[in-house]
C-alpha cells in the first residue's frame, strides 16, 4: 500500500495507543475499521475532526472505513467523563441527525471508491430487533461486573452516581463491534483516547464469543490523542460555543476566523492533525511562519484548506471578501463585486438597519441618513455624527465622507439595496427595502 497508516499517524502525532498485532493486520490486507459518532445533533463539530481524520488517513492507506452513527446508543448517552446523564432523543430526531452527519462526512470520505468505499451504519438498525433477554444471553453473560466497573469512564461516575442505563453503554458499544465483526468483517475500532475502555470492551466480547484458538486477537483497537490547546485548555469551542461543520450553525466566515485566530504555539500540531498536507509542506509552512509570524501563514493555510473542504471554494472566496471588507483595505470595487446572495454571509453579525425606499429618497444628505433616518442606530445624535464627519472618520461604501452636506445621489446603492457605513473601524449595513 502506498501509505503505511500507522507510520502516517505516528509522524502526525495522531497515535495514542493500539492493541498488539494491529500494525501487522493492517500491513497484511485491506482491513475494515470503524469509528462511532454521537448523533445528538444534526451536525458534527470540530471536536469530531480528529477522529474523522483517522478515517480519512485509513481510507487513503487503502483500507475500508465505516462511520457508525449511534442511533441506539445515542438514546442512552456515553457516560465517559460526563458529570451527569444526558436527556434521551427520539428516533425521528436521531434519523434527521444521521442524515446531516452523512452529508458532512462526504466532504472527507469517498463513498464510491470500489472495494474500500466508505459506509455509514446506524446501530439502531440491529438493536431495534434485539429483545432484552436475548441481549443478556448474547452479550451480557460474556463480561463480568468487575470488568465493567474497572473502566475509568465508569469509575469516575460511581462517585456521583450512574444509572444502570448508562452503566450498560459499554456493553452496547462492545456489541456494536461484535455485530460489525460478524456482518461487515470489521477488524478494527478506532476513536479518541477517552474511548479506549469502550473499544477494548468490544474486543473482549469478540474474544470471548469467538474464542482465541489461534493465539492472537481477531479484533483490534486504536486510539488517537484528544486535541487540546498548548495551554492545556479544551479545543473546539469559541465564546459562542461549539464550532459546527454545518454552515447554518457556524457560518463559513466564523469557521474561517476560528482557525485564523489560533495561537502560533498550537498550529504545528493542528496542521499535522487536521491538514492533509505532507510533512515537507507542513515544515515549509512552519519555516515561513517563523520568518514572518505577523503574516499568520500557518493559520491561513489551515483555515483555507478546511473551509474549502467542509464548505466550498465559493464559500472560501466569500470569506476572503468578508475579511477584506470588515478588516482589510477593501475598496468600492470590492463591494460592487459582491453578489446579492453573498451579502448575508459576508455581513453576518454586522449591525444592520432597515429603512424604506421613501426614507432613502427623502434623506437630505449623509448627516441626515446616519443620524435621523436610521433612528440614531449609527450615531445617537446629529452632533456626534457631524463631529465624526469632520474628523474624517465616516465612510460610505468605503469612500470617505468629506462633507456632512454630501447628497446621497453621490453614493450608489450596492445591488440597488445596500449601503455600508463605516464609523472608524466599525461597520454598519443599511438595507433599503
Amino acid at each position: 500500500m502506498a501509505i503505511d497508516f500507522i507510520e502516517e499517524l505516528r509522524w502526525r502525532g495522531m497515535l495514542h495507543d493500539m492493541m498488539p498485532g494491529t500494525h501487522e493486520q493492517l500491513q497484511k490486507e485491506m482491513t475494515c475499521g470503524y469509528i462511532g459518532f454521537d448523533p445528538t445533533a444534526p451536525s458534527l463539530h470540530i471536536g469530531n475532526l480528529a477522529t474523522i481524520m483517522l478515517l480519512v488517513h485509513f481510507q487513503r492507506a487503502g483500507h475500508k472505513p465505516i462511520a457508525l452513527v449511534g442511533g441506539a446508543t445515542g438514546m442512552i448517552g456515553d457516560p465517559s467523563f460526563k458529570a451527569a446523564e444526558r436527556s434521551f432523543l427520539d428516533e425521528d430526531t436521531l434519523r434527521i441527525n444521521q442524515e446531516g452527519i452523512r452529508k458532512q462526512l462526504e466532504s472527507f470520505l469517498d463513498f464510491n471508491s470500489g472495494d474500500n468505499s466508505a459506509e455509514m451504519v446506524n446501530n439502531y438498525d440491529w438493536f431495534k430487533d434485539i429483545g432484552f433477554l436475548q441481549f443478556l444471553r448474547d452479550a451480557g453473560k460474556y463480561l463480568s461486573v468487575n470488568y465493567m466497573m474497572s473502566k475509568d469512564s465508569v469509575k469516575k461516575r460511581l462517585e456521583t452516581g450512574i444509572s444502570f442505563t448508562e452503566f450498560s453503554y459499554q456493553l452496547l458499544q462492545g456489541y456494536d463491534f461484535y455485530h460489525l465483526y460478524k456482518h461487515k468483517n470489521v477488524r478494527l475500532q478506532m476513536g479518541g483516547s477517552d474511548q479506549w475502555g469502550n473499544i477494548t470492551t468490544g474486543t473482549e466480547i469478540i474474544r470471548r464469543k469467538e474464542g482465541d484458538d489461534e493465539g492472537y486477537f481477531k479484533a483490534y483497537a486504536l486510539t488517537t490523542p484528544l486535541v487540546t490547546k498548548a495551554d492545556g485548555s479544551k479545543f473546539g469551542k469559541s465564546e459562542g460555543g461549539n464550532i459546527w461543520l454545518d454552515p447554518e450553525r457556524t457560518s463559513p466566515y466564523q469557521f474561517y476566523q476560528f482557525w485564523l485566530n489560533q495561537s502560533d504555539d498550537d498550529m504545528p500540531r493542528y496542521l499535522r492533525v487536521f491538514s492533509l498536507k505532507g510533512r515537507e509542506e507542513i515544515e515549509a509552512l512552519e519555516t515561513s511562519h517563523a520568518a514572518e509570524p505577523h503574516l499568520r501563514v500557518m493559520q491561513k493555510a489551515l483555515a483555507a484548506e478546511l473551509t474549502i473542504r467542509i464548505h466550498s471554494e465559493k464559500a472560501y472566496q466569500t470569506v476572503l471578501k468578508a475579511s477584506e471588507v470588515l478588516f482589510g483595505k477593501a475598496t468600492l470595487e470590492t463591494l460592487q463585486s459582491i453578489e446579492i446572495d453573498e451579502f448575508d454571509a459576508i455581513f453576518d453579525g454586522v449591525p444592520q438597519t432597515e429603512i424604506s425606499r421613501e426614507e432613502w429618497d427623502n434623506a437630505a444628505n449623509v448627516l441626515d441618513l446616519v443620524s435621523t433616518v436610521t433612528k440614531s442606530e449609527i450615531y445617537p445624535s446629529k452632533g456626534e455624527a457631524r463631529r465624526a464627519i469632520q474628523q474624517n472618520a465616516v465612510s460610505v461604501n468605503k469612500v470617505k465622507v468629506t462633507s456632512e452636506a454630501q447628497v446621497l445621489s453621490e453614493f450608489a446603492l450596492l445591488q440597488d439595496k445596500f449601503l455600508l457605513i463605516s464609523k472608524g473601524k466599525k461597520n454598519h449595513l443599511i438595507r433599503v427595502e
